[in-house]
């Protein structure tokens, strides 16, 4: 396979993972917040803030932005052309990608990424965002889940299908742990110790903005504890949205495109994925919080660039050094 398709695909799955992400993550915290009795430019800015700290687009969004509340804020990640991660953009660049790698792909998956491409840049997306937010931001899920499931279903499961898993799970996995780590720090109360007491409410809105609430529930049908969510969240070997689901998936994938036996490597991404499926594999959530939880997260966020980077200059580096 040529590197520039290569790069495509996995670029391409990146970015509507993303989009999907960023929708999922607005919708519940419009939820949340309806819920809140709290009143104030300060309150709203505590209840919003958070979502720009996940994407790490501080500085873009001061740059453009007078005040965080409710309004600039799903403006700035939903519509927002001059952010490169708001879902606009990313649907644009999933499309782009898409266009480029056309012939590798099937007719049904350019349909649906071209029909949620148009969507976004109709009246109709206006309209609904401004008179339901929590069903726009649904309708941008739903058009991402179908597009992966029509990937999932026409797609041949050679080289560029990989190449798209990859992208795929390097995105939830970073997107996830992201997630985890903000929520975690933000709810944890002032001096009270790892694993203590919280609200509920909010340790379920981490587990919906991963679209675990369900799943978790059938395992741990009593109290929201920090641990049990963290752990969740990490640690299950069979949820498609854990990390060390996604870290599994993204070592499967990076073998199946070298050939590679998964109990050896060939190339340094092969070697970075496998050490952290194994860590993950045989790490507990107790032993994550003696650790510290932030510090846990920070260095899964640093092993998966690293294993990107990798990737990038085992497969695509050459289209750099063409430049």
């Amino acid at each position: 396979m040529l590197c520039r398709v290569a790069e495509s695909l996995y670029w391409l799955a990146r970015y509507i993972e993303r989009a999907e992400n960023n929708a999922r993550i607005l919708d519940v915290n419009l939820q949340v917040t309806l819920d809140d009795n709290h009143d104030g430019a300060a309150a709203e800015r505590i209840e919003w803030e958070p979502i720009i700290a996940t994407l790490e687009d501080q500085k873009l969004f001061t740059e453009h932005y007078d005040a965080i509340d409710a309004l600039n804020v799903c403006e700035f990640v939903t519509f927002d052309r001059e952010n490169p991660n708001s879902i606009a953009s990313c649907v644009a660049a999933t499309r782009e990608n898409a266009r480029a790698v056309r012939e590798f792909i099937s007719s049904e998956m350019w349909e649906r990424i071209n029909h949620l491409f148009l969507w976004m840049n109709s009246p109709d997306a206006r309209h609904l965002y401004s008179t339901s937010g929590i069903e726009f931001y649904r309708h941008v899920v739903d058009c991402a889940h179908q597009f992966l499931g029509t990937t999932a279903a026409t797609l041949t499961r050679g080289e560029g299908w990989n190449f798209i898993q990859v992208g795929k799970y390097l995105e939830r996995a970073d997107s996830t742990s992201r997630i985890l780590d903000l929520k975690y720090h933000i709810l944890l109360p002032d001096g009270e110790e790892v694993g203590g007491n919280v609200d509920t409410v909010q340790w379920q809105a981490v587990l919906k903005s991963c679209s675990a609430f369900e799943a978790y529930r059938k395992i741990h049908p009593g109290q929201v504890t920090p641990a049990t969510v963290a752990g969740f969240i990490l640690l299950h070997d069979h949820f498609p949205r854990s990390i060390r689901f996604c870290a599994a998936q993204l070592d499967a994938s990076l073998h199946q495109i070298s050939g590679c036996d998964r109990a050896h490597f060939s190339t340094e991404a092969e070697r970075r994925s496998g050490r952290l499926v194994s860590d993950l594999n045989f790490a507990t959530i107790e032993e994550i919080f003696r650790t510290g939880l932030h510090e846990y997260l920070d260095s899964i966020q640093g092993r998966l660039n690293e294993i990107a980077s990798a990737m990038h200059r085992e497969y695509c580096a050459w289209l750099e050094d063409a430049g």
